[in-house]
Parts: structure tokens; sequence; C-alpha cells
């Protein structure tokens, strides 16, 4: 189970870089390297959402990839792909595998750090 959550980590940690460096090409004004959903950019209309969400990307991403702070970045994460998820089931199919991808990597990942969101659970 550690090796199939040591790749999950590293999957998802590489989706997040790439993604987030490929909306700050957009955010800078370049044509993006990777596809992306134009359904997605029309929510973005005000240029510090996309900064704002990409710098939360990049950052978690490489924070996945360096294996610091781990369920910090999942949990910080997990909306982000909830709305990934929910935007590509309702508004464009288009990348619905990668967010199911992306979800199910989610999944396993808060499934191996559960013992550290016990604590957080505890009724006082």
């Amino acid at each position: 189970m550690k090796s199939v959550s040591i790749v999950s980590r590293w999957i998802m940690g590489a989706i997040f870089v790439l993604a987030g460096l490929n909306g700050w090409l957009v955010f800078f004004g370049y044509s993006p390297f990777l596809p992306t959903s134009p359904k997605a950019m029309d929510f973005f209309q005000f240029p510090y959402l996309l900064f704002t969400e990409k710098t939360v990307e990049v950052i978690g991403g490489l924070l996945l990839l360096s294996n610091r702070f781990v369920p910090l970045t999942l949990i910080i994460l997990a909306p982000i792909v909830g709305n990934i998820l929910l935007f590509h089931l309702f508004a464009d199919l288009s990348l619905l595998p990668l967010a199911m991808v992306l979800t199910v990597l989610e999944g396993i990942l808060l499934w191996h750090y559960r013992a550290c969101y016990q604590p957080l659970l505890r009724a006082k």
C-alpha cells in the first residue's frame, strides 16, 4: 500500500504542477502547452482568480512531490479536486477522465493519511 500512495502522490503532484504552470501561461498571455477547457476559462473572468487558483495548484503539487506537509496539502487541494470533478461532470465533459483520476488519487492519499485526520474529527 505504501508504494501505491507514493506513486499516487507523485502523479497527483505532477498533474497539479503542470496544470498550474499551464494556467500561469494563460494568465501571462501565452498559449498553453496542455489542453485547457474554454468553459473553465470563462469562469476566470477576473484574472486574480486564475492566478490564485493556479498558484495554489503549483504550491500544492510541489509539496506533494517533495513529500512535505502532505496531509495539509491534501486538505487544501480537496475542494479544488471536488470542483474540478463537478465542473467536468456538469459543464464540460472533455477532461472528465483526468478529473476522475485526480479524485481517485485524492481518495487513495486521504485514506493513506487517515490517521492524521482522526484528531480533527473527534468531538470534544
